[in-house]
Formats: structure tokens, sequence, C-alpha cells
């Protein structure tokens, strides 16, 4: 097997005689208006320099793929095997009117196409402009949660605020003693009571965790956007507590120290409680408890700022430890009683005892090192393989959580977020993109050595958990933004291994997860596969699905896939569809997960002969290039394949490569289609996304309007659009 098959879709564009005649230019160096063999391969070598600057084991001029095709029987090596398929005849020169001709065989789309699908604006935009309704329906579902959820924690702000405020302006005899500092002091510390629960529970990683089992609860709330919403609430306590203490110092403490409020006091603090001076005020227990707190919460903001993070992080992890005593004077602050209960006790109580709990459990944890792997797997990425001391299974981490990581060689106070990539038995991996002073210590580090101790927290969070509520799955991901669900399909992995179904032990497993949807298909994105789908005509009656149905993935021992190799067969109408699309900006990012894509497809083919699991991946590479030797050798490189060798030389990937940006209103209709050809009636499809709003905002608006074509259609096809954020 020898393939040079490029992708071929509708909107294919083959290169033009103009952009032939420069890739003619360019390797007939000699000018003698002839390409032969060795002008060929002096541009390959040039071309392979920049695409693949750094050899790996997949990439045609790698020694190791040399020898590997030599043994095979090639005349030479792979890349004069590779060069061969290249020219109609090895070592013949082809003129300039033969080579135009045998170059337009090789079925190249043309540079325009590419810039048609990503720098086409004109077009994009007009697609865009959608009607106020949809663009707001649009806005509405991906920013409406969050929307609603800031909404409700200001209106407890302020409902609380109110309430204070109201009853002290109603408190004549408190307003006559302490003048008008008291309303304004009671009312911002009213609006501190729900403020500071916010910020403390935000802080609470096993509470999110929790939490968002729930479908409901984590469709109005973001538990990934935390880190952001703890930071905003913890402005707002700074504000309104500096407000507080101004309304107290230069207030009520002024005011109720004048020797002609002194019988209006003792009518309301008692005759003991009075003569009193300023200073008397500071010293008692609310007086102090409260200065001391507020500069202990003014010296954690500072040291929380970007530039002293940036600096030190260490300083910044140090400086949240206040918090501890900050919170132990804030329970204190009332206790004396003088004019209500001491109310800010019972609102700190849960949440400051949660985070308490939670960090002396890590603080523990970070004594309890685990050996690692470390692996450095380009300039920009990094791998942190963990395996359990006693060799039992990771048996409570599941996809798409995370976990904070210490490496004590590199600090003792730092633990940092990073989502679980990989979780195979005893070994846990995750992928650690380098842009910080941390994580470029960390690459350094891994450049020393392979074996490190670490600490390990988690696991916390699970993303990607409501994957496993449909049966039908669109997965949407960009760069090292794709890790959640690389979780997904390590652990499709290991269910093809253990011959189970990883959708219904889900299921079965949490008392919260709901079936949501049944039935669906398996294709790789192949030019041949995408042809011969289509080969039948779409009235050809298929037997009609509905989630009523029960699919079953448990693998057959005698079903084998006869290309082991290759991509999985095709199935028509299957119990279940996943289809991945992972767009990177370089192939080298590709390099990440290259196995484990692999993996998947060959796993998947066993269940797509079943007609059990359609498991679709597709990767988009999205840097253009302007060079047009550059263009041609990085789509014939991706196309090639070989017995010995059945991935790209390019990627290292055995599916097909998608340059260009991904163009998510056909993909998404193209799946619908599919599903109305294969006479599917009933089916829920959860299209989950991780990126930029503005992506999101276009896939949700097509969500919708597939969902209400479809009941047009008298179809109860519904398409639900779930947005993450992974930061």
């Amino acid at each position: 097997m020898e393939e040079l098959a490029p992708v071929i879709s509708k909107d294919y564009r083959p290169l033009t005689d103009q952009e032939i005649e420069e890739f003619f230019k360019a390797l007939d160096v000699n000018n003698d208006g002839h390409v032969n063999f060795a002008e060929l391969e002096r541009k390959l070598h040039e071309v392979h320099e920049e695409l693949a600057p750094k050899l790996q084991k997949h990439h045609i001029l790698h020694p190791a793929r040399r020898d590997a095709e030599k043994r095979v029987g090639h005349d030479g090596d792979g890349l004069h095997a590779f060069l061969c398929h290249l020219m109609p005849r090895c070592g013949a020169k082809l003129s300039k009117e033969e080579f135009i001709r045998h170059v337009k065989t090789w079925e190249v789309p043309s540079q325009k196409q590419s810039d048609s699908q990503e720098t086409d604006k004109e077009a994009k935009q007009e697609e865009k402009k959608l009607p106020f309704r949809r663009r707001l329906r649009a806005y509405w579902a991906v920013h409406g949660p969050n929307i609603l959820f800031v909404a409700f924690v200001v209106a407890c702000m302020i409902a609380f605020g109110v309430w204070q405020m109201v009853i002290y302006i109603q408190n004549q005899p408190a307003r006559q003693a302490l003048g008008w500092g008291v309303i304004m002091a009671k009312a911002n510390a009213g609006v501190l009571y729900p403020t500071f629960v916010f910020m403390l529970l935000s802080m609470s990683r096993h509470l999110s965790t929790f939490l968002r089992r729930s479908f409901w609860i984590s469709k109005v709330i973001n538990w990934d956007l935390s880190q952001k919403f703890h930071i905003i609430m913890s402005i707002a306590g700074l504000f309104f507590a500096t407000l507080h203490a101004i309304g107290h110092l230069t207030g009520t403490f002024l005011y109720g120290s004048r020797p002609a409020q002194q019988d209006n006091l003792a009518a309301i603090l008692g005759p003991e409680a009075t003569p009193k001076r300023y200073v008397d005020f500071v010293r008692t227990l609310p007086g102090w408890s409260g200065i001391v707190s507020l500069g202990l919460f003014w010296t954690i903001s500072l040291m929380s700022l970007p530039m002293i993070r940036n600096w030190n992080y260490e300083v910044f992890q140090l400086g949240h430890l206040l918090m501890f005593p900050m919170f132990g004077l804030l329970a204190a602050h009332g206790t004396a009683a003088l004019l209500q209960a001491p109310m800010l006790g019972y609102f700190l109580a849960f949440p400051a005892l949660l985070v308490i709990f939670e960090r002396l459990r890590r603080f523990i944890r970070g004594f309890l090192s685990i050996p690692a792997r470390i692996q450095v797997l380009d300039e920009d990425a990094v791998c942190i393989s963990i395996k359990t001391k006693d060799g039992s299974d990771w048996s409570s981490y599941n996809a798409g959580q995370y976990i904070l990581l210490q490496v004590p060689q590199l600090s003792l106070f730092q633990w940092h977020p990073f989502t679980i990539s990989a979780c195979r038995g005893d070994e846990m991996q995750v992928h650690i993109k380098v842009e910080g002073d941390w994580t470029e210590e960390l690459r350094d580090l891994g450049l020393k050595q392979s074996r490190i101790k670490v600490g390990l927290d988690g696991p916390f969070g699970a993303p990607a958990q409501r994957f496993y509520d449909y049966d039908y799955s669109i997965i949407v991901g960009g760069g090292i933004g794709i890790t959640p669900f690389s979780a997904i399909l390590t652990d499709l992995e290991e269910s093809f291994k253990e011959r189970r179904d990883p959708w219904e032990s889900r299921r079965s497993s949490t008392s919260m997860s709901r079936s949501l949807s049944r039935g669906v298909r398996s294709r790789t994105s192949s030019r041949h596969a995408s042809r011969s789908r289509r080969s039948s005509p779409a009235s050809t009656p298929v037997k009609e699905r509905s989630d009523n149905d029960t699919p079953d993935l448990t693998l057959e021992p005698e079903s084998i896939n006869p290309n082991p190799a290759g991509p999985p067969p095709r199935c028509i109408n299957p119990d279940r569809r996943v289809d991945f699309h992972w767009t990177v900006r370089e192939k080298n990012n590709l390099l990440w997960f290259s196995d484990l894509l692999n993996r998947a497809i060959i796993g998947a083919g066993p269940l797509a002969q079943q007609n059990k699991l359609d498991l679709n991946i597709n990767t988009h590479i999205t840097a253009k290039r302007k060079d047009i030797s550059v263009h041609i050798f990085r789509y014939i490189l991706d196309g090639y394949r070989t017995e010995a060798a059945p991935y790209s030389a390019l990627t290292g990937l055995k599916q097909r490569s998608h340059f260009g940006r991904p163009d998510f209103d056909k993909i998404l209709e193209k799946h619908f289609q599919d599903l109305v050809d294969d006479g599917v009636r009933e089916k829920k499809v959860g299209v989950f996304y991780c990126g930029a709003p503005v992506v999101g905002e276009i896939l949700s608006d097509r969500c919708h309007e597939l969902t209400a074509k479809a009941r047009d259609m008298g179809l109860k096809i519904r398409y639900d659009f779930l947005m993450e954020v992974f930061g």
C-alpha cells in the first residue's frame, strides 16, 4: 500500500496554472526549463527544514523511517520511494508542460482555497450578520448563564446592604449616639456578608467539584471562571470593607466620643461604657480587630497584584496565608454584640472552615511526594506522568478533571492547576503549556532529568463529565485546551481494551447522571470513507433510530479489524457517534497526542464493524503558508502512507489533517444531514466547545437553527450547546 490522497472537499479548488508555474520556477534552480529528481529532492529537504526542524520518527527524512522502508523492499530508502511517487519515472526530467500536467494529478488544493477559508473576512462578516433576534439569542446562550449568576450575586449584595441600612435608619437611638457613620458602616457591613461568603466559596475546589455534578447548577455557574470571580469578589470586599472602616473611624468614633453624646451613648451601650474617648473606641474588640483585619486584607491584596505574582509567586502564595488570622479576627469582630448579634461570624463559619480544611489537606499532601516522569515534548509543552505508589488505579480520577501540582524542586509553596490529559491504570498524565516562569523552570528541569517528585491534590472539577450524558456528541477544542477532551479519548481507549460500555458504566455510577440520548456512528476523515459513505442514494430506506433504542458497546471477541493499521471501517446508523474537532496553529502541536489519537482510531475499528460506535477525529491546522513549495509539500507529506508507515509523514497521525480554519456552520449542517439520511428521527446531540466566545456564539446559533429545522421537518433532533472554559 502506497498512497498519495489529499483531502478533497466540496469546496476543493485545484492549484492554478500560475501557482504550478511558481512551483516549477522554485524547483528549476539551473533554469534549464526542466525539473529533475535531484532538484525535487533538494527542495524537499529545504521545505522539510521549515516544516519540521526537529525530526520525529514519522518524518520521511528520519533515519528510522528510512530504515523501515528498506525492510519492505523499496528501491533505496523511504525518501527515494516518496520522491518516486512524485515523479512519473524515477530520475526522469520533466518539461514545464509535462510538470504542470503531472502536478495536477496530485490534487493539491489552491492557496486561494485556504485564503477563502481563513482570511475572507468580507464573506465571514456577511455570514455573521444575523438578525438581531438570532444574535441576541446566540449571545444569551453563551453569556446568559453568567449574567444570571452575576445578577444573583449583585442582588444579594444590594439586598443585605439595604436591609442593614434600613434597620439603622429606623434605629433612632443609635443614630443619636453615633451619628451618620453608623448608617454608612452598617450598610457596607451588610454588603460584606454575601461578598465574603462568595469570595471564600470561590476558593473551594472540592465544593465546585461536588456541585458541578448537577446539570442545572453548572448551567448557571461557570465553575471554570472561579478564579476570575474570586478576584472580583475580593476587590468588591476590599472596597466595601474600606467604606465600612471609614464610616466608623471618621463617623461613629468621632461623633460618639463627643461629650454631648455621652448620655445618648449610655442609652444604647449602658452607663458603664461611658464616657468614651476616640481611643477607647479603637481599643474595644470590634475596634482593634476590625482595623487589624482590614490591614491584613490590604496586605493580601497588594501581595496579589500581577506585578508581585510575576516577580515572585511564592510571595503571593504566602500572602494568602494571612487570610486565616484575618477571618479569625472578623469572626471575633462582632462577638461583643454592641448593636446587634454577631452576624458576620455565622456567615463566615461554613465557607471559612471548608477552605481551612482544604488548605490543611493540601499542606499535608505537599509532604507526601509521588515519583513522576517528566518529558519535554517541544519548546511549548511538557508532559508529566505520575504513577501510584502502590500500583493501584487512579480510580477516583475521571475524564476532564484537573489536579493541583507541586514540584518541590521548584517550590514548596507553589501549587498550579493542570487538566488530566490521560489516566490509564496506575499512570496519569498532564500536559503543561510553557507560558510563565514556573513552567519555564519546569521545562528546564525536564531537560536536565527525567525523574522527579511531585505533590498532588485533587481531583477537582469535571468540565467534560456531561459527555457521557449524550450518545451523539460533537467536541470542538483548540490547542492545549483539548486536554480535557483528550482524557475522554483515553477513557474510550480503556473501555475498548476492557470490552465495556463507558456510557452505561458512567451513567450507573452516579445518581445525577441522566440518559439524554441514544444512538450514533464511526468514521475517519479520509477521503475514501467520506466518498463511499455518500455513494448510496439519500432516499435509500434505512432502519429508523430514536433515543428509545438501547445501545450496547460491549466488544464481541470474534469481531476484529482486518486492517488494524488503517482507519476503522465505515458503518451506517450506529449506536453512538463522537466527532472530535481539534484546531491547532502548527502541526507540531499535534505531536502531544498523536499516539493517543492513533490508538483511539484503531480501537474504534472493531466497534465500527459491529455498527456500535462511529468515532470521527478531525484535526485542523490553521497556520497559513505563503510559500507555494511549502504549501504543496505540506499537503503531499500529510497524505503519504506506506505499509511500513501507515501514518502521515508530516503529523504522524493515521487520519488526514485539514488545512485552514474549520467552517463550523458547514460541519454542523453536514452532521445534521447525516442523521437525516440515516433515518434518525429522534436524537439529542451534545455540542461541547472550548475556545473564544465569538465562535461559541456561532455554534450556539447553528445548534438552535438546526433544532428548529428538525422541528419543521417533523423530527425530534435537538442540538444542545455546552460551552466550557478551561484555564
